[in-house]
Formats: structure tokens, sequence, C-alpha cells
């Protein structure tokens, strides 16, 4: 259960951020204006990700080494 919860809250990040990044590169390509909490919020899901990837892989590399 504790597994399918943290896959749901990985993939719901996914998703808003691409959602997020599109919605505010469409807006700029389009001409309008965006608001300021717009890049940071991109910024702050594409982190949450980064650090998810990396912790991801450093777990699976110390579950491999004993």
């Amino acid at each position: 259960m504790k597994t399918q919860v943290f896959v749901m809250t990985r993939m719901w990040a996914m998703v808003t951020g691409l959602v997020l990044t599109t919605a505010y590169f469409a807006a700029l390509y389009m001409g309008f204006k965006t608001t300021e909490m717009m890049p940071m919020l991109v910024t702050a899901i594409g982190g949450f990700e980064i650090f998810l990837f990396s912790q991801d892989v450093w777990l699976r590399r110390k579950s491999r080494q004993g």
C-alpha cells in the first residue's frame, strides 16, 4: 500500500509538471503575460522529480551492493 501511494504521488507530480511547463511555454509563445509564480512552480516540481529520481538510483545501487 505504501509503495502504491508513493508511485501515485510521483505520477501526479510528473503530470502536473508537464501541464504547467506546457502552459508556461505556450503562454510565452502566444505572447500572453504569465504570473511570476509559474516559473517557480515548474522549477519546484522539476526539482522534486530530480530528487526522487536520484533517490531511486541511490537506493537501487545501495540494494545491489548489500
